[in-house]
């Protein structure tokens, strides 16, 4: 299906945060780069952003604090493209975002030499408590391969349609509270994601980076979800590779 040679490096840096490299553009997901998003402190080793270097394009899934951080955001530039969920560009520019470009499910943009196309994603719209609303979104990146990012979203029957389509699957199993809750993936649903899309290779984010500082709930062991994704997905999917990664660690496609 890909062309021989061709190669995509995956940095996953926390969170929902990940640093595509494909055919000579660098894409980064949901950039949250700060110690402190809100009232979520980073309890995941730190991401200088210095190290993220250039970046041609952003892409925001929604627009939930920790996925959408300003302070994350003006980090990487005020001029750096950054493609959001239509309806969110006015909001983005008013806090000193320059070039926003808003998308919708089914469209494609083209970013250097590889393509972006928005696909649906169910989650809440509004950042929260009442801020502004937008139709979330996950991206489809391809080049000469090509990555699934899913942003924040829960099961749908669409999701198969990426089947045969995807070289790498970024998937969320978990979050930062006692459980993942509505309009998310858990380990079990992440695991079913997996087998609805059948990618080579899936690697799980959205785990073990942020926390409430006074939360009396924090496990010890903040790998567990990624590990039960894993092995339930070597159940349910056992021709999907998975690769479980510390924050910061890269790994190749090729």
């Amino acid at each position: 299906m890909m062309p021989s040679g061709a190669v995509l490096e995956v940095t996953w840096l926390g969170h929902a945060t990940v640093l595509l490299e494909l055919d000579g553009v660098r894409v980064i997901t949901d950039p949250v780069l700060r110690r402190r998003v809100g009232p979520l402190v980073r309890i995941a080793p730190p991401v200088d952003s210095r190290t993220v270097g250039r970046v041609d394009c952003v892409l925001l899934s929604h627009l939930h604090a920790d996925h959408a951080d300003l302070g994350s955001l003006r980090l990487l530039g005020d001029r750096t493209p950054v493609v959001a969920p239509a309806g969110a560009e006015r909001w983005l520019r008013s806090n000193g975002l320059r070039d926003v470009r808003g998308i919708v499910a089914g469209q494609e943009l083209p970013v250097g030499a590889v393509a972006v196309r928005a696909v649906p994603a169910v989650h809440e719209a509004r950042r929260r408590p009442l801020g502004v609303a937008a139709e979330p979104v996950g991206y489809v990146v391809r080049g000469s391969r090509s990555a699934y990012f899913a942003g924040d979203t829960d099961l749908y029957p669409g999701m198969s349609d990426l089947r045969g389509q995807i070289d790498v699957a970024l998937l969320p199993v978990w979050g930062w509270g006692p459980s993942a809750g509505q309009g998310h993936l858990d380990p079990e649903r992440a695991a079913r994601a997996a087998a609805m899309i059948s990618p080579p290779v899936a690697i799980p984010i959205h785990w073990g980076t942020l926390a409430l500082p006074w939360s009396r709930r924090r496990s010890s062991d903040t790998a567990e979800p990624a590990r039960r994704f894993a092995a339930l997905t070597a159940v349910s999917a056992p021709e999907v590779e998975v690769r479980l990664l510390e924050v910061g660690e890269r790994t190749s496609l090729a």
